[in-house]
């Protein structure tokens, strides 16, 4: 017993130091075999370490992610519905690869094409919920190239919806880390992403999620894996801890088990080194800001919610704010106007802001206005 408690003690010991080791972590690109990659934090948008993540490559079925967001939003926009029932066109059924079969003519609901799409990597259930979103493959193309250029996507350029290998078609881990932050935006997506195992045609098709990191990485969410002869073994893994969001994005592999440990080792990095910080606004910063030649004496004001800041783990308690004012500002003044700023900072660093916005809108002060204005608080007092 005794020796069990000293061996149990000397394990605490070493699971601490590995603790302080992994914060301490640096990741090199020897590190990583993927030839491409980029880690991203969902809420903030901030690169936390990048290989080569600009390099053009294809992608595999991780293009499906600018497939589903756009699926998404036409069901945010209530243009389709998840009861919805989609039939599969000669053109969706004819796709190779990882597919889901389709006959031509077969219908199935906009749900159970997602599940396909996401779960399965189904081929030709993109293509047919791409069709059924736009009419064609081709105008849903255009489609999702022109939301790549909308979200800043330049290393991008999508010649199908699905992600077979295709000249010209191609796009870089950052882009692709870009496309996963804005599907996530939209949380039913994780329904499907966080399924490992599901089933269509009332059972007779079995689906199996090809992200195998849902068996084995804490607070994985999905999103998106990939494999051709072009591309390789390609991922897109999201994994939220403690609140935080990490997209880990990795294109190019040798093989699924560089794909997936490469991940692994892109979150752990993550997890291990930033966290974030709930930013609060100063009372300070809610007092009316007085202003002069005005028909009033001062303006109120609105500071939406500032969010969370990314820090260095342990550094939140650091975040000191600071409050400033437009030292130029002139009426008229117009309500939404930017009045003044809310900075946060971990020494000389910033790590998040926040406008002060006026609350109304104030006139300039002319005569006549003046004059009337007077005229009813003498009359307002006398009646008193």
């Amino acid at each position: 017993m005794k020796k069990r408690r000293i061996l149990a003690a000397v394990l605490s010991v070493v699971f601490v130091l590995q603790a302080f080791s992994l914060h301490a972590y640096a990741l090199s690109d020897e590190e990583l075999p993927a030839p491409s990659a980029c880690l991203m934090e969902a809420e903030t948008g901030k690169v936390l370490y990048e290989k080569a993540s600009h390099d053009q490559r294809p992608c595999a079925s991780v293009t499906k992610v600018m497939t589903l967001l756009l699926v998404m939003e036409a069901l945010d926009d209530g243009k389709i519905h998840l009861d919805d029932q989609v039939t599969a066109s000669e053109h969706a059924a004819s796709m190779g690869g990882s597919d889901i079969w389709l006959k031509e003519g077969e219908t199935m609901s906009v749900d159970d094409m997602l599940k396909a799409t996401v779960i399965a990597s189904a081929n030709d259930a993109a293509v047919a919920l791409a069709e059924f979103v736009a009419g064609s493959e081709d105008a849903f193309l255009a489609q999702m190239n022109e939301k790549a250029k909308a979200l800043g996507m330049n290393d991008t350029t999508f010649k199908n919806c699905n992600g077979l290998d295709e000249d010209g078609h191609v796009t870089s881990a950052y882009d692709v880390a870009v496309m996963s932050r804005e599907l996530m935006k939209h949380q039913k997506i994780f329904d499907y992403t966080g399924t490992w195992m599901d089933s269509l045609r009332d059972g007779k098709t079995q689906l199996v999620n090809t992200n195998k990191l849902l068996k084995s990485y804490k607070g994985i969410t999905g999103l998106k894996t990939g494999t051709t002869s072009k591309a390789g073994s390609c991922i897109s893994a999201t994994a939220m801890r403690d609140g935080m969001h990490l997209i880990a994005v990795v294109l190019g592999a040798s093989n699924t088990k560089d794909r997936f440990n490469s991940a692994a080792t892109l979150l752990n990095y993550g997890f291990a080194n930033w966290s974030l910080s709930a930013l609060e606004v100063p009372e300070e910063a809610y007092q009316p800001l007085e202003i002069q030649n005005g028909m009033e004496n001062e303006v109120p004001v609105t500071i939406a919610n500032p969010g969370s800041a990314l820090v260095s783990k342990g550094k939140g308690e650091e975040v000191q704010s600071t409050v400033s004012y437009d030292e130029f500002l002139e009426v008229p003044i117009q309500k939404g106007q930017q009045v003044g700023e809310i900075t946060y900072s971990i020494g000389d660093e910033t790590v998040g802001s926040v406008p002060i916005l006026a609350a109304k809108d104030i006139e300039k002060a002319e005569l006549m206005p003046v004059f009337h204005l007077l005229l009813q608080n003498l009359f307002s007092f006398s009646d008193k």
